[in-house]
């Protein structure tokens, strides 16, 4: 009650804030509808946290564990503490922060473990051990601000003995010494990539978090993380529980000890405050991605929720170990490795031929455009390192391999700098090699990397570009496409760029549906204006064009610039409705969870309405954003959150249902598996005079795949007959089954992702059963596709 009455935040509600309310009650003039727990310079209603006590109770471990999105981290942690739980008479409590860039954000893990029972229901003030498991977080954010006196510090390091000297940041140093501190080192990167697990560290730092803990003897530690990696990764294969067998293993003699030397208290540094041109990004974001967003008073946000686009370009993550590295000489320009990079990183570009730009980059000449070259380049602090386009690189020889970020970041990043505002030359016929050459008003996003989503999204707005006005539900594309404060979504180099708003999740359709609406009564009131010819001869004349169907965006300049010269009120109320002087492209983008299931209805809303609404179905076949639950685009045996023993029912014929709908375009596209006829049903859609539905295959990490060939899973997932590509014109009631077709085994395609295969490895049977069923519905929805 009195958290929800005063405003206390029940996310870290500490006894600080609880003696803060105290002090204010005992005070003379004690301060009625207050604030606390945040700096509210607006009302000046909070109150001053000044005292921190300590309520944890005698003898009570605090450890806090800061981690990288998917390499394990948070499932370590998770088995750690049951391990203490479980096998010590100690109390044990956990508490995970995830951050909302998916896989390749911070995590931190909260643990408390003691002889008495643990009510602390805030987050570790005072940790006795702190983990850092990316050594990149040392230079982002201060990691050891809350460890204890004499307490004890274990790095993932990349650097031996001799280079930590070197490379540990001052603030670390200077910390470590103050607190007499103790710091040790493992090299879980390289122990994981030597059995086979590269990236996946989680084992490696819980053997090394138990040997430094001490209180579990070593061998039954050992045997303990053992038996929770055969739990947890029995699903998964016995290949995969060898790998993390042996990287316990590898761990157990690998942790060492770094003498901390007395003379680093008497270092000078702290966090890097970089300078930006963007005062968003310069007051907000940056102390946001340091950690100290909770510091930021009210007055710095804005009211209506409004954020500047284009801002992840700035964010500069850095998580890659590995790059693509071009090699001109192979590249048949193709422009695949752009079409598929989940974060818009890689890109082409067609320079002067001979230019001084073209030697710097290692252009070639250009196939498309003799008085051009062509290069190749990526913007290496972006790139997540999934491989992607490596490995759809068609060409024989392949340009592009990935090698170790240290080896070209240099040289990359040099390359980047002079492309980043690089204008390409135009075209007329869009097909996939010309659409590469747009630049994409989608980039850089916080998605996972491998996403199969996100190259959906920046094929539309290289497409549609500055038209586009997004509904987005909630789900991934919401969070990776606007979570505060970094926006993907850009502005192309007129400074216009994509409108995007996230409403709900089940009532995105309707929520598009209403931005239509909106414009179309704009376009409407417009046009009464325009008929009764209230200005003068120039901007009548410009008018009546725009009546007659101009709705360019160099005749929306021409007509504000006319209105801004008259003063009447009339021009004024014409000036107000300028952004529907052009015509916008509205779209309605959400997951499977949001079509197939709960928004539905609002998507035969739409269909049935007649109306040039655009829907984009991302459809990874699970709830991906809340960690893989079963929905109603699940298929038959594959095994979900909710659907455990594999699901029992076939998943719902969304595109059969939506063909019904008289004048509605439907497709399905894959994008591995036909790259030109998914680029021609996102044009097909947009010409459509009525609503259109597109369902795009995304394959997900929730599906157990290697996310570095989410191409080559799209491909055969069409090969196999699993996912079909359709193409229907409801104007003309003509429908196209479209290639490859199925010439591969079904129940391989099944037996390649975990998601069917650890069916197979609890239930045999039962997975023998449905797959066969699963196959038989396969062969009959395509044949029905045919008829």
């Amino acid at each position: 009650t009195l958290g929800g009455r005063y405003g206390i935040s029940s996310k870290d509600f500490t006894p600080a804030m609880v003696n803060a309310v105290l002090e204010n009650m005992k005070s003379a003039k004690p301060k009625n509808h207050f604030t606390v727990g945040i700096n509210d310079d607006v009302t000046k209603t909070s109150l001053k946290v000044k005292f921190f006590p300590s309520t944890l109770p005698d003898g009570t471990i605090e450890c806090k564990f800061f981690g990288l999105g998917s390499d394990g981290t948070v499932s370590a942690n998770k088995s750690s503490i049951k391990i203490i739980a479980e096998n010590t008479p100690l109390f044990a409590q956990a508490y995970f922060e995830y951050d909302s860039k998916k896989a390749g954000s911070v995590t931190v893990s909260h643990l408390r473990f003691g002889k008495k029972k643990i009510k602390s229901t805030y987050q570790t003030q005072n940790a006795d051990i702190i983990a850092c498991h990316n050594p990149s977080y040392l230079f982002k954010f201060d990691v050891l601000e809350s460890i204890k006196k004499n307490g004890n510090f274990l790095l993932n390091s990349p650097w031996n003995e001799e280079k930590i000297e070197k490379h540990l940041p001052a603030i670390v140093k200077r910390t470590l010494a103050k607190k007499k501190a103790k710091l040790y080192y493992i090299n879980a990167d390289e122990i994981a990539r030597s059995v086979g697990m590269a990236g996946k560290i989680n084992m490696v730092m819980q053997t090394a978090f138990f040997k430094l803990l001490g209180i579990i003897p070593e061998k039954r530690a050992i045997e303990l993380i053992k038996d929770f990696a055969r739990k947890t990764y029995g699903k998964k294969g016995d290949n995969v529980i060898a790998m993390n067998i042996a990287a316990i293993d590898a761990a157990a003699n690998a942790l060492k000890e770094f003498k901390v030397p007395k003379e680093w208290a008497k270092c000078e540094g702290g966090i890097e405050q970089k300078q930006f041109d963007n005062e968003f990004v310069q007051e907000i974001m940056q102390p946001i991605s340091q950690r100290k967003g909770d510091s930021l008073p009210v007055s710095a946000f804005l009211p209506n929720g409004e954020v500047p686009t284009g801002t992840s370009a700035y964010e500069k993550r850095g998580i890659s170990e590995n790059l693509p590295k071009w090699i001109a000489e192979n590249c048949i320009q193709c422009n695949q490795c752009s079409l598929v990079c989940p974060h818009a990183c890689i890109r082409p570009y067609l320079v002067k031929a001979g230019s001084t730009l073209s030697k710097k980059l290692g252009a070639v000449p250009s196939k498309l455009s003799p008085e051009n070259d062509f290069a190749v380049c990526i913007s290496p602090a972006d790139c997540t390192g999934c491989g992607n386009c490596a490995h759809v690189c068609p060409a024989i020889k392949k340009a592009l391999e990935m090698v170790k970020t240290k080896e070209i970041i240099k040289d990359a990043a040099a390359k980047y700098k002079l492309v980043e505002k690089h204008k390409n030359p135009e075209f007329k016929n869009i097909n996939v090699v010309t659409s590469q050459f747009k630049k994409p008003l989608f980039e850089f996003s916080g998605a996972c990397a491998g996403c199969g989503e996100t190259p959906y999204i920046k094929l539309l707005t290289q497409l549609f570009g500055d038209r586009l006005t997004i509904a987005n539900a909630t789900g991934c594309s919401s969070i990776y496409g606007g979570s505060y404060p970094t926006c993907p979504y850009t502005k192309n180099e007129n400074g216009k760029g994509v409108a995007w708003a996230n409403s709900l999740f089940e009532d995105n359709a309707e929520f598009s549906y209403g931005m239509l609406l909106a414009h179309k009564n704009a376009q409407k009131q417009i046009e009464n204006i325009a008929k009764a010819q209230p200005f003068g001869k120039k901007l009548n004349e410009l008018l009546f064009i725009w009546l007659n169907g101009d709705h360019s965006a160099q005749m929306q300049q021409e007509i504000i610039k006319q209105a801004k010269l008259s003063k009447t009120e009339t021009a004024k109320q014409l000036l107000g409705l300028a952004s529907a002087l052009t015509n916008k492209s509205f779209w309605a983008i959400g997951g499977d969870g949001w079509a197939y299931d709960i928004g539905f209805g609002g998507i035969d809303h739409i269909l049935s309405s007649g109306e040039k609404v655009r829907i984009l179905v991302l459809d990874t076949e699970v709830y991906s954003n809340t960690g893989g639950q079963s929905s109603k685009s699940t298929p038959l045996g594959s095994v979900a959150k909710f659907a455990a023993s594999g699901k029992q029912t076939a998943k719902k014929d969304m595109l059969s249902i939506c063909t019904n709908y008289p004048g509605c375009y439907v497709a399905s596209v894959s994008l591995g598996a036909n790259m030109a006829q998914c680029l021609n049903a996102f044009l097909e859609a947009e010409a459509n005079d009525g609503p259109s539905i597109i369902f795009a295959y995304a394959p997900c990490q929730n599906h157990g795949i290697n996310m570095s060939k989410t191409t080559e899973i799209q491909k055969n997932a069409v090969q196999s007959g699993y996912f079909a590509l359709v193409r229907h014109n409801g104007a003309t009631g003509e429908t196209k089954l479209d290639p490859p077709f199925a010439t591969k085994s079904y129940i391989e395609f099944l037996q390649s992702e975990n998601r069917y295969k650890s069916l197979e490895k609890q239930n045999p049977e039962k997975a023998k059963e449905l797959f066969a069923e699963a196959e038989k519905q396969a062969k009959a929805r395509i044949e029905k596709y045919k008829k």
